[in-house]
């Protein structure tokens, strides 16, 4: 567990007068080096140093910051956000909208927010669903704003409901109107959040399953859900992946990747839902 994990770091350091983390680091090399440092961080401050790269790194990495602020429960937005400013002196807000532009970014800020509402508020789900209608196919043009009201304040309960309120009224899953009333990355942001409202295991399982089909892997990605993932949701993610995929996400590991690398994913997974 991550908090053994802190208390084997502080043990070392009081022995050996060096930093542990330091130590591995000139000890291994490539992905494996970047799985077992990010085993070492402590959970929030994984995220953090996962977002600083997202926006620090050369370019932006969108699909990095979607991914974990679409995720990440309200309490742990907020402890992100402190712990940020206590790591970097900067407001993450800052540093988010001053990377990123547009409806984008205003859907990120309502993110940060972390002030989703509690539970189903029932007198809304219809004009919810009425509302997102109005904004999109019924709409010449987009009326992002809603979108972005909508699907950035309601709980995941709630907003459960009212995807199935809209498929009744529209014929349509709203993940298809987002589809084609959005683009670029506003629109990978609002199917991220979706995506979560429905399953956050089925979202995890799924990204795990793009990082690794087809031709190459998406080191980072693999090692950012695996290790960020391992103590919350395992289990819920390898049944997601197995009803999804017809395999397991074992045996997707197993063929994907080698070496000490591939053990280390595969004893963060667990075992195999063969």
């Amino acid at each position: 567990f991550n908090a053994q994990r802190q208390e084997i770091k502080a043990a070392f350091k009081t022995l050996h007068g060096n930093d542990l983390v330091d130590n591995l680091k000139s000890e291994l090399g490539g992905k494996f080096e970047s799985l077992i440092v990010a085993l070492m961080t402590p959970p929030i401050m994984y995220d953090v140093t996962c977002l600083r790269d997202a926006i620090k790194g050369a370019g932006t990495d969108e699909k990095g910051l979607i991914e974990i602020l679409a995720s990440r429960l309200p309490n742990e937005v907020n402890e992100i956000k402190s712990l940020y400013k206590r790591e970097h002196n900067d407001d993450l807000e800052k540093d988010v909208t001053g990377d990123t532009g547009g409806n984008f970014s205003r859907m990120l800020v309502v993110l940060l927010q972390a002030s989703r509402q509690q539970g189903i508020q029932e007198d809304l789900i219809q004009s919810d669903a009425q509302a997102l209608l109005a904004a999109g196919e019924q709409k010449y043009g987009t009326d992002e704003g809603q979108f972005i009201t909508i699907l950035g304040n309601r709980s995941n309960a709630h907003l459960r409901r009212v995807f199935e309120e809209y498929r009744k009224l529209s014929g349509y899953e709203i993940e298809e109107s987002i589809q084609r009333e959005t683009s670029g990355t506003l629109q990978e942001v609002l199917l991220a959040v979706v995506k979560c409202a429905r399953s956050v295991p089925g979202y995890f399982a799924e990204s795990l399953y793009n990082a690794m089909k087809g031709a190459g892997t998406d080191d980072q990605k693999l090692i950012r859900i695996m290790v960020s993932r391992s103590e919350v949701d395992m289990m819920d993610i390898r049944a997601e992946f197995r009803k999804r995929f017809a395999t397991s996400l074992h045996k997707t590991i197993q063929g994907d990747t080698s070496g000490d690398y591939r053990k280390a994913l595969q004893l963060l997974c667990g075992g195999d839902d063969a």
